[in-house]
């Protein structure tokens, strides 16, 4: 027994002496210009083998049997490189690369059009990228302002009074897009209200915008497209503070502190991100009539973003982060809100927090994916005031303008990704999410109580069918119901919705050359009778409260999506371009059309949601982008669109009988110009300086003004903004990567902002359009060891 074991091992020895022999190492060294690398993702291509670089950037491939390879490396925010390599039996192959940073993002990693990882040019769906120097460049103090630096997309806000702002895409309006944060789909009714202007630039890594249909992966609501906010992940020990101070048209101080630091395992299995961020805005008033068009706001953010990896195959990730912010608009802003004459008070408490789980095969081509977020809202509000009047009646009245709001959201899900050969993917999944919201404002009689539940499964076939085309195709079922109730006053109307909704999608990509792709695609999409967040923001007219209701027979509205795009980029060597053209074509059915129908008994003005006729938003998205070195770089990206009715469609309906005020109806869209576009410039002559140019152009558009002497809605032209802002930055690197950064410059320059205000405590508070600050300077300041 004792010499077969002998024998056994001798055996066994030798098999793995000459395995050793038959194989190879792969030793390397990844950096940049400004350091090592760090969690860089090195690839050996149609293999299973790979490594991540670790704090020195180096890394080590063992066991790789002799033969030519090619070496894919990959790290955020830097351009993917390869690498031919020749590995010798025995023998160890070092290998170093500098890679240059990735300017505009061209061979970026993306999840959002796919939900999986793979590289921008391989993505069936167009993904811009907002990443964090483009916050920084904009001098962004949440992720509201940097949003609209992509083609087809536009931030616009909505409400003198409490500051609501939405995200337009592709000429629809803000209920029409997907939000997601880490690929989550949490943002709920209420957040979505005020949720864009909630989220600190400082807590971004990157925001992923993909325009058209997105329902067959995300659900409901994507008819327009998904944005999804990736939150920075633990990647290295580092730290930094920062300060920002800005002064709107000189006078009103706009003031923030953030942090972010870092901590992560000596052998990378483990980390966790902090951040926090702080901000205090007076409001501001801007024709001087004491009443504000910014809001005060008072914003306290605190976050962290932890992962663990138990195993080479496994990984554990916790995201969570609470909001505390109050903001007040109207006038007085010193007294009780109940003793100005327009008051619109928002207190929030929002706590958001995500678990997931990833686990891999061991040869890396099989991932399964299991998550659960939830977030929970409170919003305490008051609507109302005064109105000019001083009498002890209005004052009992406006005492009973005070609300509650509370909102639950929640998702659970499974997604499991395979890679068969390399050249075919397949995702599958399932899905639930949930929204309860309760709205209640007692003194005017208003309620909204409302449940929505999804229940989802989707799957998505990548299949390679030659060298240059790849095929997408893909689906979602979604299992909807909404139980809804919605009162004012004396109207009550229920929803009782329950139905179950395909939701195809198809994408053909064709590599026409290495560097150019062209890609047609389809995508069905839905939106279940409900009410959005736009449902939630009460503004006011005329010194009253507008309220929005549900039609009795509302039916669910549905699109079907075409677009067809060219993407050229060349990302090698010094010289980076990216030339884009995208066309869009978008049919609405059953389309959701908010109609204006006077005042209540009460005094309070009503709309309804009701289904239109159908409409068409068609249009051609254009970017154009180059750096000639790491010292330059040039942007510029446009958008002409028309967003049409294809009937006239009603704004204002007078009661039967009236005679007062005429019907009036519209033939596009309102509040959507037919032309905007972007702009962003740098200069980086050394490591230390940094000049940014930035602009934003929004083109005339048609825009509602309520109660006329004449006419109960005056629709207006509004003119054109060129909103131009100026960055300058200088470094101190002072030790051991710690650095003292001071920046400064001017937003809005040309104070290229409205001027034709609505006035007074019974003005409209939505007739506002334009630029979303006026002439605003500012000064900067933060320290860490930040790159």
């Amino acid at each position: 027994m004792n010499k077969r074991i002998v024998q056994f091992y001798l055996v066994f020895f030798v098999g793995c002496c000459a395995m050793a022999q038959q194989s190879g190492t792969i030793h390397g060294l990844v950096s940049s210009p400004e350091g090592p690398l760090v969690q860089a993702t090195i690839l050996v291509v149609d293999t299973d083998f790979g490594a991540v670089a670790d704090f020195e950037g180096r890394f080590t491939i063992r066991n790789l049997p002799a033969g030519d390879y090619k070496l894919q490396i990959r790290a955020v925010g830097y351009a993917t490189t390869t690498a031919d390599v020749t590995v010798e039996a025995g023998k160890t192959t070092v290998v170093e690369r500098m890679i240059n940073e990735d300017r505009f993002g061209l061979n970026e990693v993306v999840v959002s059009s796919s939900r999986y990882e793979l590289s921008k040019e391989d993505a069936p769906s167009l993904v811009s990228v907002v990443g964090s120097k483009l916050l920084q460049a904009t001098q962004s103090l949440s992720m509201v302002e940097g949003l609209s630096y992509q083609p087809g997309v536009r931030v616009e806000a909505n409400c003198q009074n409490c500051g609501f702002t939405q995200l337009r895409m592709n000429g629809l309006e803000g209920p029409y897009s997907q939000i997601l944060v880490n690929s989550r789909p949490i943002f709920s009714t209420l957040t979505g209200v005020y949720g864009l202007e909630m989220i600190p630039a400082n807590v971004i890594e990157r925001v992923e915008v993909v325009r058209s249909g997105g329902s067959a992966l995300y659900g409901s609501n994507a008819i327009a497209g998904t944005v999804n906010v990736i939150t920075k992940d633990p990647v290295e020990n580092n730290w930094q503070i920062g300060s920002n101070i800005g002064l709107l048209r000189g006078e009103v101080p706009d003031q923030s502190t953030n942090f972010n630091a870092s901590v992560v395992s000596e052998d990378l299995n483990s980390g966790v991100t902090f951040y926090g961020m702080r901000r205090d805005r007076e409001g501001f008033d801007a024709d001087g009539d004491g009443f504000t068009e910014l809001v005060s706001l008072n914003n306290l953010t605190f976050g962290a973003k932890a992962f663990f990896k138990a195993s080479e195959y496994s990984k554990l990730t916790l995201d969570i982060n609470a909001i505390e912010e109050f903001r007040r608009g109207g006038d007085q802003l010193d007294l009780a809100p109940h003793l100005a004459d327009i008051a619109e008070q928002l207190d929030h408490s929002i706590l958001n927090a995500g678990l997931t789980y990833d686990r891999f095969s061991k040869d890396k081509r099989t991932k399964v994916s299991t998550y659960g977020s939830m977030l929970t809202g409170t919003r305490r509000s008051y609507y109302g005031g005064l109105g000019g009047e001083r009498t002890l009646a209005d004052s009992l009245a406006a005492t009973n303008a005070y609300g509650l709001t509370d909102d639950f959201a929640g998702v659970l899900g499974s997604q499991i990704t395979h890679n068969f050969n390399g050249s075919t993917t397949f995702v599958a999944g399932m899905e639930y999410q949930g929204n309860a919201v309760e709205d209640e404002i007692s003194g005017y009689e208003k309620l909204i109580d409302q449940r929505v539940n999804t229940g989802g499964f989707y799957g998505q076939f990548e299949w390679k069918t030659s060298d240059k085309l790849t095929v997408f195709m893909g689906t979602r079922y979604d299992l909807v119901g909404v139980d809804g109730m919605y009162e004012i006053g004396e109207i009550s109307r229920e929803v009782d919705f329950n139905r179950g909704v395909l939701s195809p999608r198809f994408t053909l990509l064709y590599d026409l050359l290495p560097e150019a792709q062209l890609r047609a695609g389809y995508a069905r999409g839905f939106r279940a009778p409900q009410a959005f967040d736009e449902d939630l923001h009460i503004s006011s007219v005329d010194g009253e409260q507008k309220f929005v209701v549900l039609a009795e027979d509302l039916a669910m509205e549905t699109s079907d999506a075409y677009t067809l795009s060219l993407n050229m980029g060349n990302n090698t060597g010094l010289v980076q371009s990216n030339f884009l053209v995208e066309g869009f074509y978008t049919n609405l059915y059953n389309q959701f059309q908010r109609v204006n129908l006077g005042q209540m008994e009460n005094g309070a003005f009503l709309e309804e949601t009701r289904n239109g006729s159908g409409a068409t938003v068609s249009g051609i998205n254009v970017e154009y982008a180059i750096s000639p070195s790491s010292r330059y770089s040039f942007q510029v990206g446009g958008t002409l669109q028309r967003a049409l009715y294809s009937e006239d469609e009603v704004l204002f309906e007078p009661e039967e009988g009236s005679t007062e005020f005429p019907a009036i109806t519209v033939s596009e869209f309102i509040r959507t110009p037919n032309a905007y576009g972007f702009l962003n410039a740098s200069w980086t002559p050394n490591k230390v300086f940094g000049l940014d140019i930035t602009g934003l152009y929004t083109g005339p558009m048609l825009v509602p003004l309520l109660v006329n002497e004449e006419e109960f809605i005056e629709l207006t032209e509004s003119p054109a903004f060129l909103d131009v802002n100026v960055r300058l930055s200088y470094r101190w690197m002072l030790a051991n990567r710690f650095n003292l950064e001071v920046s400064g410059g001017v937003q809005n320059i040309f104070d290229s902002y409205q001027e034709a205000f609505d006035t007074g405590p019974t003005r409209d508070a939505d007739f506002v359009y334009g630029p979303l600050r006026p002439r605003t300077f500012f000064l900067g300041i933060k320290i860490g060891n930040f790159r």
